[in-house]
């Protein structure tokens, strides 16, 4: 039962990032409330391409879906209006410059000066392969800002991407800090869980 599942949660997300490639798609999160219907939700740096004119596109997505696995879908689509504050977009963008052959340096310091302008407090970037078309693969990192990447209490994004480019395939991996998660103090009761806020250096 959880293979078949799991099986199915992939071919669902292959499906809809595969169809919707030019939408900038982020996140496609997978909820079943019950065995014969499946909830989707789509995070989307531009999701009017995935609703379509007049709602055409979604409702023959969600045919097919419906198609694939023989259960109810519905279908929630959600914008992510800072798509250079997003890992996995920017890891995507990153993939894509250097498959349009921008030098990797260049590409590389363009996605880090773009997130800080949109206010991320730290951000790294690794590419990984036959940089620049050398012989030997190596990998190369830049960053800009704080990463903290050994603290639990640190709200990191992470997003990984591949770019397919004449020299082979080229890893791209991507961590944005967005600020620290700390513990509210509050004067509960004796075994009360105190609240979890999030906090950042910009507000």
């Amino acid at each position: 039962m959880y293979r078949t599942l799991l099986k199915e949660d992939i071919d669902i997300r292959n499906y809809v990032k595969k169809t919707f490639y030019q939408a900038a798609i982020s996140n496609i999160e997978i909820e079943r409330a019950a065995a014969d219907k499946v909830r989707i939700l789509v995070y989307a740096a531009r999701p009017g391409i995935i609703i379509g004119r007049k709602g055409q596109e979604i409702e023959q997505l969600k045919k097919k879906l419906q198609q694939m696995t023989g259960k109810g879908i519905f279908l929630d689509i959600r914008e992510v209006k800072r798509p250079e504050t997003d890992a996995q977009l920017v890891a995507e963008n990153l993939a894509l410059q250097l498959e349009r052959r921008v030098a990797y340096r260049r590409a590389m310091k363009r996605v880090l000066s773009s997130s800080i302008r949109a206010g991320v407090l730290g951000i790294k970037v690794m590419v990984a392969g036959r940089l620049g078309g050398a012989e030997i693969a190596r990998r190369e990192w830049y960053r800009e800002g704080r990463v903290p990447l050994g603290t639990l209490r640190a709200d990191l994004d992470y997003g990984v991407a591949e770019a397919s480019t004449t020299y082979g395939v080229i890893g791209v991996k991507v961590w944005i800090f967005k600020g620290e998660i700390i513990q509210k103090k509050t004067k509960g009761r004796a075994g009360e869980i105190p609240e979890s806020v999030d906090t950042d250096a910009s507000a």
